[in-house]
């Protein structure tokens, strides 16, 4: 039997009834279409008892418009990326964005700072940006159900490249750029266990981008000799990363 996992932004404890919030019942209940007593695992992304994991929980008092949860016991999960890698990711357009957030939090992302740069062709009003903030949270939600994480990685409002590369503050700071001939291996896992990654849009970064970046502390690496596209190159680096200096 498949046993969902939903995210319900709530305080959660053992042994308790609590209600379903609206678009979890609606995922639930009507597009699932689950009944009373069907189990599934719910979480919040916090830690409970100071670790972090999911509970165990049973659908109740299935009903036309709402439903329960009873939540039994806390399972722990030891599924987190030693590495604390939190990615610039340059706006790119339609679902290519959503689709590097996703992957990146499938692959174990600490957080995602949606970044505007010179080449990038996405435009966004205060309004809308906190509108698109808001839905790529979502996305990242999403992803955390399906792959078993107990967090949900943070993604920021977005912001200026320039304004991220000067207060960015990890102990390793890395710049995805193809033009550099440094790869990622010549550099020694950070003793904090914190990276920072810029990558850039669809056409790159610019050389007074890349020039930035290097004098804020980010050092350009490649990750071989193809180009990846901009949503591709999350995905590809968290990978190394972890092959590297985390878990995989």
């Amino acid at each position: 039997m498949r046993i969902p996992r939903i995210f319900i932004d709530t305080e959660l404890n053992e042994n308790t009834t609590l209600a379903l919030p609206d678009a979890a019942f609606q995922h639930l209940c009507k597009v699932l279409r689950l009944k009373t007593d069907h189990p599934i695992r719910v979480f919040n992304g916090r830690a409970f008892n100071d670790q972090v994991g999911q509970f165990n929980a049973t659908l109740c008092d299935v009903e036309k418009r709402s439903a329960n949860i009873q939540i039994t016991d806390f399972e722990a999960l030891d599924n987190e990326s030693p590495i604390q890698v939190t990615i610039g990711q340059t706006l790119s357009r339609g679902e290519r964005m959503d689709y590097a957030i996703q992957k990146s939090v499938e692959a174990g992302v600490f957080a995602i700072q949606p970044l505007f740069s010179e080449r990038c062709e996405v435009k966004l009003q205060e309004s809308r940006a906190e509108k698109r903030q808001q839905h790529w949270q979502q996305v990242a939600i999403s992803a955390a159900e399906q792959c078993g994480r107990g967090v949900v990685p943070i993604v920021y409002p977005p912001i200026e490249l320039t304004e991220w590369v000067e207060k960015c503050n990890e102990m390793l700071k890395l710049t995805l750029h193809h033009h550099s001939a440094k790869p990622i291996r010549q550099y020694e896992k950070p003793t904090n266990n914190r990276i920072a990654l810029l990558i850039g849009p669809e056409g790159g970064l610019t050389e007074k981008e890349v020039q930035l970046s290097e004098k804020t502390g980010f050092h350009a690496i490649t990750l071989g000799p193809r180009v990846l596209r901009t949503e591709t190159a999350p995905v590809v680096a968290l990978s190394v990363i972890n092959v590297l200096w985390g878990d995989i």
